[in-house]
């Protein structure tokens, strides 16, 4: 199985600590899958301009082709203004619109205090709902209080991340068998 891990922002630390530790969960308790993190604040993406995403070059190219060719997405993004990012909503924009079909995605946001907890219910829900994503019902929301240093502290935050891991993996695991028992309908 072959996991990306999206911090889908361009700034700023707390996503990308959340996701650092995701990562890291995922490779001590599953190693047996590929895990990779795209930290968007580590390429340059180009603008969605409506080409194919495989017609791109350079890092818009890897990041796009890495993400379509996942079996699972945990996305990992701040609240800004009481939505997704603008580096999160192009990458979704250079995307076909069929994008996660037959993928699941799960989700850790965080922000900076809790009136923003229902973002991800409002704005990237039905984004990933419109793309065809199998999406993940619970993710984990952090808080501006839930880090120190350039850690998570709050152990209640650390258990859900586990848990949203290993539901991750799981939703990943029942699709598939989902998809032979279909398959095995046909005489072909």
């Amino acid at each position: 199985m072959k996991i990306v891990a999206l911090a889908g922002s361009i700034v700023g630390s707390k996503t990308k600590t959340a996701m650092l530790k995701t990562v890291k969960m995922l490779k001590q308790k599953y190693p047996e899958h590929e895990v990779i993190l795209l930290d968007l604040a580590e390429y340059t993406v180009e603008f969605s301009d409506g080409r194919n995403y495989f017609e791109y070059e350079g890092d818009t190219k890897y990041v796009t082709e890495t993400i379509m060719a996942a079996d699972a997405l945990i996305i990992g993004t701040p609240t800004f203004q009481a939505s997704i990012p603008a580096t999160l909503k192009n990458i979704f924009d250079l995307l076909p619109v069929n994008a996660f079909r037959d993928k699941v995605v799960s989700s850790v946001v965080t922000a900076g205090t809790a009136k923003h907890y229902l973002m991800v219910e409002q704005q990237l829900k039905p984004i990933l709902a419109y793309m065809k994503a199998h999406i993940v019902p619970t993710y984990v929301f952090i808080e501006e209080k839930d880090f120190l240093r350039k850690k998570i502290v709050n152990d209640d935050i650390l258990f859900r991340l586990e848990r949203l891991v290993e539901d991750t993996v799981l939703t990943v695991e029942a699709f598939e068998s989902i998809r032979a028992k279909k398959d095995e309908e046909y005489d072909f």
